[in-house]
C-alpha cells in the first residue's frame, strides 16, 4: 500500500500485486466507500466506528488501524472522491483550446455527471448541516474542495474575459453566483427530493437551463448583439453596433 503525500489518500496496487495482498490494500478504500454511505445516509455526527467497519466488512481495529478518529476518516472521503475530480476539471483547463463558453458548459456537465448521480452529492448538504457543532470539518472541506474549485471557476472567467468571450465581470464575486444552483441542486437531492409527496427537481433540465443562464449572463456586449441580430440587414447590425460602443464607452 502507497500512501500519497495528500491528507490520507491511498493508492491500491497494480494487477501484478499476489490477490492476498490487494484484498489487504483495498481495505482502506472499503473503509473510505463504507464511511461515505453512512455520512451520507446518517450525517457526520451519528456515524460511528462500528457501523463503518460494518459496512466495509472488516474490524473496528482495522479501522482505526487507518485512521485515527472520525475526523481522519472523513478527510479521507473528501481527498479520495472529490480530489480527482477537481484535478481532471483544472487538467481540461489547463489543456482546451476552444471558446470558453464550451469549456464552461463541459466543466458543469462533468461536475453533475461525477458528483451529481452518486453519494458525492450529500457530502455538500453534510458539510452545511453539521459545520455548527463540527466546524473543524467545515474548515478542512472549505480549505480542501471549496477554495480550489472557486480558484478554477475565477481561472475560467479571466480566460474569458481575456479573451473577450465574458463581459467584463468581478470573477470574485461572479463565482458564487455561477456555482450557487449546482449546489443548490445537490442539496435538494439530499433533502426535499428525498421526500414522499414532493416534487423533484430534474437535474438534467436544470443542469441545462443554468448553462444557458450563465452563457447569456456572461456574454460580452458584442457576443449578444451578433447573436440576436443574425438575421438582420446589415445597415440595421451596424447600427445597433454603433449604438452599443457608444452606451459602453460612456
Amino acid at each position: 500500500m502507497v500512501i500519497s503525500k495528500s491528507p490520507r489518500v491511498f493508492i491500491a496496487g497494480d494487477e501484478d500485486t499476489p490477490r492476498w495482498r490487494r484484498r489487504k490494500q483495498a481495505r482502506p478504500q472499503e473503509i473510505v466507500q463504507a464511511a461515505l454511505d453512512l455520512f451520507v445516509e446518517k450525517g457526520y455526527a451519528a456515524t460511528r466506528a462500528e457501523e463503518v467497519a460494518l459496512r466495509a466488512g472488516v474490524s473496528k481495529g482495522t479501522v482505526y488501524l487507518y485512521f485515527a478518529n472520525k475526523q481522519e476518516l472523513f478527510e479521507a472521503v473528501v481527498c479520495e472522491s472529490l480530489l480527482p475530480i477537481l484535478a481532471e476539471a483544472n487538467d481540461l483547463l489547463d489543456h482546451f483550446i476552444g471558446n470558453s463558453f464550451d469549456l464552461l458548459e463541459q466543466l458543469l456537465w462533468r461536475w453533475w455527471e461525477r458528483v451529481g448521480p452518486t453519494k458525492l452529492s450529500g457530502i455538500m448538504k453534510l458539510v452545511m448541516a453539521e459545520a455548527g457543532n463540527f466546524p473543524e470539518i467545515a474548515r478542512f472541506y472549505h480549505n480542501i474542495f471549496i477554495k480550489p474549485a472557486e480558484q478554477l471557476m475565477i481561472r475560467l472567467l479571466q480566460r474569458g474575459i481575456m479573451r473577450g468571450e465574458f463581459r467584463k465581470i468581478d470573477p470574485q464575486q461572479m463565482v458564487h453566483v455561477m456555482t450557487a444552483p449546482m449546489v443548490m441542486l445537490f442539496v435538494w437531492q439530499n433533502s426535499f427530493g428525498r421526500c414522499s409527496g414532493v416534487k423533484n427537481i430534474d437535474p438534467k433540465k436544470h443542469v441545462s437551463t443554468t448553462i444557458d443562464l450563465l452563457k447569456h449572463g456572461l456574454a460580452a456586449s458584442t457576443l449578444l448583439v451578433t447573436s440576436h441580430t443574425s438575421r438582420l440587414p446589415k445597415t440595421e447590425k451596424a447600427a445597433i453596433k454603433k449604438q452599443l460602443r457608444s452606451k459602453v464607452s460612456k
